[in-house]
């Protein structure tokens, strides 16, 4: 019968929810190239579909660091632990800050010709988007800094989410042909029985 997982608890949803931002912040700025490439006219597209994404990255970046927040306060402690997650810590809310400044440029890029009410021109369609991509690349820095100390906490000091309990108390339940262990730790298999 087919079941559900149980439901993460907040501390355990940071390795679910921290990818979203990465992949979002780090799609962006093709999106801004596309843009940059194209005339004026067949530009305003691309970069409206790269706000919205990079806005939808910042925003999903300030629920990683909550969850990542309180993941942290269960962390065990220790060694090289505590100077590596106050790293990524300080790094996560830098990060965040610097996206929230370069998603406040995009939208003034992408609006301020509409307020000065002049047309769309390749000053506001090709330069502005470029040198955008500049001051971006600095948040891709701080974004890669903080995903690889993220990174050492889990496949260096083994941090890991925390289960629920009825999560670590259930066995999986017994699919045919997958074998299963008996009391003498012997693997048997479901066709076994037939000889």
């Amino acid at each position: 019968m087919f079941e559900l997982p149980p439901m993460p608890t907040w501390d355990s949803l940071h390795p679910l929810i921290i990818h979203f931002p990465i992949v979002l912040l780090l799609l962006t700025p093709f999106l801004v190239l596309i843009s940059a490439t194209l005339p004026p006219r067949r530009s305003g597209p691309y970069l409206m579909a790269a706000m919205i994404i990079l806005l939808f990255g910042t925003a999903s970046l300030f629920l990683a660091a909550a969850t990542g927040e309180a993941a942290g306060e269960l962390a065990e402690r220790g060694g090289g632990v505590d100077k590596v997650l106050a790293a990524h810590q300080d790094l996560a809310g830098e990060t965040r800050m610097i996206f929230l400044g370069l998603s406040a440029i995009l939208i003034g890029i992408l609006f301020l010709p509409r307020l000065l009410h002049r047309p769309q021109t390749r000053i506001f369609s090709t330069m502005l988007p470029l040198a955008f991509l500049a001051l971006y690349s600095v948040g891709i820095l701080f974004l890669v800094n903080t995903a690889h100390q993220g990174g050492r906490l889990v496949h260096e000091f083994g941090i890991h989410a925390i289960l629920p309990e009825e999560a670590s108390q259930q066995t999986p339940p017994d699919v045919a042909g997958q074998g299963t262990m008996d009391e003498n730790n012997t693997e048997k298999y479901a066709g076994d029985a037939l000889q």
